[in-house]
This record gives structure tokens, C-alpha cells and sequence, in this order.
């Protein structure tokens, strides 16, 4: 099955602003994607959606943690910034945010590890475990090197390794994008926008598998 082509197209025509590193990603998707089990219409539908959810359809792959005030701060972690003044601290402070909110967690045990180890890649790996457990997977030192989770030559060898790890294409063929959103971030975290995405790349799409 030709996936090169189609992927391309897709790119092209939903994610007309992304970042040409993140593009470049999928150079050698025809190669890398089917290795991992990603080689049918609903597999690949549903890894793009993922995919594209997770990255502002590739415009970045890297989680912002710059929040501007700390009335968002307490949306977003209302557990761990009950008032005002236990935001104040991490607004615009990005590397102290994550040392806060992701230190002694996910297999973070180091200073400085919510940073190092903060969401990367085509489907946000986020944790010390997890860079090293797909790492593992792929071949590649990604606890050492964590930038390889979303350098161009191998974002996508290692998004399609979490892919694999999690077993989202077990959802994918029963084209649940509900239980897929679920293997990849652990709940419904966007998931109207994820099945919107999945939609929009069905329109037009011709692909057999």
C-alpha cells in the first residue's frame, strides 16, 4: 500500500502552517509507519489525527508551559495552584513549571527532570520512564538524548513507537477515536478536536487498504 502519497496530501492540505521540520518528519513514513502496524486506511486515519491533535497540526512539538497569568495556571493544574498566589511564581516561568508540576513523577527523580523530560514529539512524550521505555523500543538513547523525540530524522520513528507500545491500533480498527485518544494521553483530553481532525482527513481520501 502506497501511504507516502496520501499522507503527503493530507499534510498539504490540513496543515497549510507547519513547521517544515515537522513535515519532514514523515520523509520516510512508507518505510517507518507499516514496520509499526500503521499501514491500513483506519490506522493511518486515526495516527494522523493523533498526531496532528497533539502538535497544533505540526506547528510545534514541544509543550508550551509559558503561561501568561495565574488565573490559566490554576485552570489547567487546579489541584496543585489552589489560589492565585500558588501561580504567581510559575507564570512566564516555563522550566520552573515543569520542575513543579512533573518533578517526582513518571520517573522523574533528578532536579531539573519536569524540564528535561517535559512533552516532545509527534505525540508528546512527557516523563523520564517513558523516554526511556520507548527509547528502548526504537533503538535510540532518548533519556539521554531527549530532543531525538521530535528532531526531523526521528520524530517519527519514535511517535509510531508509542503508537505501538500503547496498542492504539487495536482502537483504531474498531475506529474508536475515543479509545484511541485514551491509549495516547490517558483520557478524552481533546477529544472534539481529535474527532474533527479525523473527519476533516477523511474528506476526499481514497485510501485502500
Amino acid at each position: 500500500m502506497d501511504i507516502q502519497t496520501p499522507i503527503q496530501a493530507t499534510i498539504n492540505r490540513l496543515c497549510p502552517a507547519a513547521e517544515p521540520d515537522l513535515v519532514k518528519a514523515f520523509d520516510h513514513a512508507g518505510d517507518v509507519l507499516p514496520g509499526h502496524g500503521i499501514g491500513t486506511r483506519l490506522r493511518l486515519q486515526h495516527f494522523l489525527a493523533q498526531v496532528f491533535h497533539e502538535t497544533g497540526q505540526l506547528r510545534r512539538a514541544e509543550e508550551s508551559l509559558n503561561y501568561t497569568t495565574a488565573a490559566r495556571l490554576m485552570v489547567v493544574w487546579p489541584s496543585r495552584f489552589k489560589r492565585p498566589a500558588d501561580a504567581m511564581p510559575f507564570v512566564s516561568n516555563p522550566q520552573a513549571l515543569a520542575n513543579a508540576v512533573y518533578g517526582g513523577r513518571m520517573g522523574n527523580t533528578q532536579p531539573g527532570d519536569g524540564w528535561a523530560y517535559r512533552g516532545r514529539g509527534l505525540l508528546q512524550l512527557t516523563g523520564r520512564e517513558m523516554y526511556a521505555r520507548v527509547g528502548r523500543a526504537a533503538g535510540l538513547d532518548l533519556e539521554t538524548s531527549p530532543e531525538l523525540a521530535c528532531a526531523p530524522e526521528t520524530a517519527l520513528l519514535v511517535a509510531a513507537t508509542v503508537w505501538a507500545l500503547k496498542q492504539c491500533n487495536a482502537s483504531a480498527d474498531q475506529d474508536d477515536v475515543a479509545g484511541v485518544t485514551r491509549r495516547i494521553n490517558g483520557g478524552s483530553n481533546g477529544l472534539q478536536d481529535r474527532t474533527r481532525l479525523l473527519k476533516r482527513i477523511r474528506t476526499g481520501q481514497e485510501w485502500r487498504a
